[in-house]
C-alpha cells in the first residue's frame, strides 16, 4: 500500500471493539486497526501523536516479543504500524459512522494522531490461488480454560463452576443479552473431541461475541449485543452446504443439515487439535480432573467414552491454556500483590520505568515473568512479575481464534505448513487447506487489576445469590440444532496427502 496515495472508498467497515475499529481493503488482504476514545473527547484528543504511536507500537511489541514466544510465532501476526493522511484518516471516519452498531458510537474513531495497526485480513486468507468457493474463517473467543486451585479462592463455587459459565448469568441479569449461552469453554479445552463438539455446538447456537462466521471476508453469521433476534440457521446452512457435499450422510445427493452442521464442526475440532503437523499425538497436560470439568456445563461425564485425551503440546488451544494458567494465585490472591507494587510506586515514581509497569515490552520484560520465583519472597520484584504474568494470563483468557478454511481440489499442491482436512470414507472428500491464527493480543493495563477484583466479586455474588438460576424475563435456550444424537464416530481426520 502506498500510503501517501490512500483512497477511502478503498476501504470499508469491518468491526469494532472497546479501544479500536477495524477496516478492511476491498481487494488487498489488509486491515487497518484504529484507536477509539470517549465521545465527550471528540474535540480535544486525549493523548498526543506521541502517546498514540507508542500506544500502537505497544500492542505490536507485546505481541511479537511476549505473546509470540508464549503462544508459537507461528499462531500470531503482529503487524506494524502506520502513519495515514489526516484527512484519509477523517474521510473515512465520516463513511463508516452510519454503519457503526448505536452501541459502540458512545466512543469515536481517533482521527487526530493518524496512527493505525496495519494486519493481514485473516477472514479473508491467500492461502491458495482463488477458487470458485470463497474461504471460510471462523472466529472464536473461547476464553478461560480452567477452574482456580488458588488457596487465596475465597468461594468454593469459583473452583466448579467455570468463570464464564458465571459471567453469563450476571450479564443475562444485567440484560447484556437475552438468553444465556450453553457453550462452556472447559469442554472446548477439553481435548475430547465429544466434548469439543458439544462446546461448538453450543457456540453455534447462542454465539454472542464469542462466535462468528466469514465467508469471503464478509461475516455471514454472528450475534447482535442485547438483541433478541432470532439467528437464521437456514441462512447459515445454506452457505455452509456447498463446503460438505461429499459427506457420507447424503440423502440423493444432498445432505441432511445435522450432517452440515456436523462436518462442519468435525473439520473445526480437528483445525483446533492441530499443530500445523498433522494430528498431533494426545498429552495430558497438568490440570487435575476435578479442575477439568464444570459443573455448570450440561455435557454428561457418562457420555465419555474414551476418556479425556488432553490438548496435543502443538495445538494452539494447548498453547493458550498454558499462557493462561500463569494466573495462579487467582484475582484475590494477586490483589494484594499489586497493592504491594502500587504502593513501591507511590513510595518510588521512578521505579515504574525500571520494572516495565508500562513496557517496553521486550525480552526483559519476558523474562522478567518467565524466571519469577515460585514463592513470595517479599520482593518488589517477585510482587511485578507475579502481577505481569496475570495480565498475559488475562490477555490470553481474551483473545481470539481465528481458522481459516479454503477449498481446495486434489490436484492442488500443499503450501507449506498448510495440511488438508479430508473425509477419507468418502469416494470424493471435500479438502480444506487451513491456518490457524490468534487474535486481539493487546496488553492489559497495570491499572485494571482492581476493576478485575470488583468484576469477579459481582460475578461470584451474582451466582451465588441465584443459586445458578437465571432471572425472570431472561429468554429459554433455543431449541437445540441437533435434534438426534450426535454421530458416534469423527469422520473428518486429517490425512497426509
Amino acid at each position: 500500500m502506498e500510503l501517501d496515495k490512500m483512497e477511502e472508498n478503498e476501504w470499508r467497515y469491518h468491526g469494532e471493539g472497546n479501544k479500536s475499529l477495524v477496516l478492511s481493503h476491498v481487494q488487498l488482504s489488509r486491515v487497518l486497526r484504529l484507536l477509539k476514545y470517549p465521545a465527550e473527547d471528540s474535540e480535544n484528543p486525549p493523548q498526543t501523536v506521541e502517546q498514540a504511536f507508542r500506544q500502537i507500537q505497544n500492542i505490536v511489541d507485546f505481541s511479537s516479543n511476549v505473546m509470540s514466544s508464549l503462544l508459537g510465532e507461528k499462531f500470531i501476526h503482529s503487524g506494524e504500524v502506520v502513519k495515514l493522511p489526516l484527512e484519509f484518516v477523517r474521510q473515512l471516519s465520516i463513511k463508516v459512522q452510519n454503519q457503526r452498531p448505536a452501541w459502540r458510537c458512545d466512543k469515536v474513531m481517533d482521527i487526530y494522531s493518524g496512527c493505525a495497526l496495519c494486519l493481514p485480513n485473516l477472514t479473508s486468507p491467500t492461502l491458495h490461488q482463488p477458487t470458485h468457493t470463497p474461504p471460510l474463517c471462523i472466529e472464536i473467543k473461547p476464553k478461560c480454560g480452567f477452574l482456580p486451585s488458588s488457596k487465596h479462592v475465597s468461594k468454593d463455587i469459583k473452583t466448579k463452576v467455570c468463570r464464564f459459565c458465571m459471567h453469563q448469568h450476571y450479564k443475562v441479569a444485567n440484560g447484556k443479552w437475552k438468553r444465556r449461552s450453553l457453550y462452556c469453554p472447559l469442554d472446548l479445552f477439553s481435548g475430547n473431541r465429544q466434548r469439543m463438539h458439544f462446546a461448538i455446538k453450543h457456540l453455534i447456537e447462542e454465539p454472542q461475541n464469542n462466535f462468528k462466521i466469514f465467508k469471503g471476508g464478509q461475516c455471514i453469521y454472528s450475534s447482535k449485543e442485547g438483541s433478541d433476534d432470532s439467528l437464521d440457521l437456514n441462512s447459515l446452512l445454506h452457505h455452509l452446504r456447498p463446503y460438505f457435499l461429499y459427506g457420507n450422510n447424503r440423502i440423493n445427493s444432498h445432505m441432511t443439515s445435522k450432517a452440515v452442521l456436523n462436518d462442519f464442526i468435525q473439520v473445526l475440532v480437528n483445525a483446533l487439535l492441530s499443530g500445523g503437523g498433522g494430528d498431533g499425538g494426545g498429552v495430558t497436560d497438568s490440570r487435575g480432573e476435578g479442575r477439568s470439568f464444570c459443573e455448570a456445563s450440561l455435557f454428561n461425564r457418562e457420555r465419555i467414552r474414551h476418556g479425556s485425551q488432553g490438548l496435543p503440546s502443538d495445538s494452539v488451544l494447548f498453547r493458550i491454556l498454558q499462557t493462561q494458567m500463569l494466573d495462579s494465585l487467582d484475582i484475590e490472591g494477586l490483589y494484594p500483590l499489586y497493592r504491594r507494587v502500587e504502593q513501591h510506586l507511590q513510595d518510588f515514581p521512578k521505579e515504574r520505568t525500571r520494572l516495565q509497569i508500562d513496557g517496553p515490552y521486550d525480552e526483559d520484560f519476558l523474562e522478567k515473568l518467565q524466571k519469577c520465583p515460585t514463592e513470595d519472597d517479599g520482593s518488589v520484584e517477585y510482587d511485578v512479575a507475579k502481577v505481569h504474568q496475570y495480565r498475559v494470563a488475562m490477555t490470553a483468557k481474551d483473545c481470539s481464534i481465528m481458522v481459516a478454511l479454503v477449498p481446495s481440489s486434489e490436484e492442488e499442491e500443499d503450501d507449506e505448513g498448510q495440511r488438508r482436512l479430508r473425509d477419507f470414507l468418502s469416494s470424493r472428500p471435500p479438502a480444506f487447506s487451513y491456518s490457524v491464527s490468534i487474535l486481539d493480543l493487546d496488553p492489559k493495563p497495570f491499572e485494571s487489576i482492581p476493576r478485575q477484583l470488583r468484576l469477579d466479586q459481582k460475578i461470584v455474588s451474582c451466582y451465588l445469590r441465584t443459586g445458578g438460576a437465571l432471572p425472570k424475563g431472561s429468554l429459554p435456550p433455543l431449541p437445540g440444532l441437533f435434534a438426534a444424537p450426535e454421530r458416534d464416530d469423527c469422520m473428518l481426520l486429517f490425512h497426509p496427502v
